[in-house]
């Protein structure tokens, strides 16, 4: 059985134009002309919706106050569209519960690209049980290999899976110096694009703010100038 997109869009050409696109790949696609009949589809076939693709900007509610409705009931993939690129954009898109954001205009590779590591991402990582206790630790630092948990001094942390998976990786490779494209690669399971960058800082400065003393001055998460990021 092929994965269901959910395409929400309030233009009806993008929509088209995604259709077109993802149904090539062999996706089906569902549509949706505005938040409020995202939302209505969802409560109805929120079981068979494998990964939602979410236009920003929408006349009624937006897609992020979409995404923080929906993460009220549904563990479902959100990929953001948006003509927006600040870092507060992308933070308030993560922020919201988005797992991915794309910048317009975006090529059909990179789309693709994204689509495709979040449905595989989330068929990998949501279904692992919480009860294997393998751990990497150090520092007051724990992380749970699997099942999505993580400590600092026995306090248990308010990880994303994007943010364990990043602190996950760091930890097990303690010392090594990861760099933009090799974090990226890694964690999100994509190819690296240019745009990817702004999506691994907004996740690294949101970790440090919740495993830091000093997310300013970081004595876990080291920022190696020109080269990339390390724990330790």
């Amino acid at each position: 059985m092929s994965d269901k997109i959910l395409v929400v869009d309030d233009d009806e050409e993008i929509r088209d134009v995604l259709r077109i696109l993802l149904t090539g790949e062999r996706f089906e696609v569902a549509e949706a002309g505005s938040g409020e009949e995202a939302l209505r589809y969802l409560a109805e076939h929120a079981g068979e919706v494998d990964l939602v693709i979410l236009d920003v900007m929408m006349e009624g509610i937006s897609g992020y106050h979409v995404c923080l409705r929906l993460r009220e009931e549904w563990n479902v993939p959100v990929l953001f569209l948006t003509a927006k690129s600040k870092e507060s954009d992308l933070t308030m898109g993560y922020s919201s519960g988005g797992d991915d954001y794309l910048v317009k205009p975006f090529s059909y590779p990179e789309l693709l690209a994204r689509v495709k590591g979040l449905l595989r991402r989330y068929q990998v990582y949501r279904g692992k049980p919480e009860a294997h206790r393998d751990e990497a630790e150090w520092c007051g630092l724990r992380v749970g290999l699997t099942g999505n948990m993580a400590w600092r001094n026995d306090r248990e942390l308010d990880l994303t899976d994007t943010e364990w998976r990043i602190l996950r990786l760091l930890l097990q490779h303690r010392g090594k110096i990861f760099s933009m494209e090799n974090l990226y690669e890694s964690v999100w399971g994509e190819t690296y694009f240019p745009t990817s960058a702004n999506t691994v800082m907004v996740h690294i400065r949101r970790l440090r703010e919740k495993i830091e003393d000093n997310p300013r001055h970081p004595e876990y998460i080291k920022t190696v100038w020109g080269k990339g990021y390390r724990l330790g």
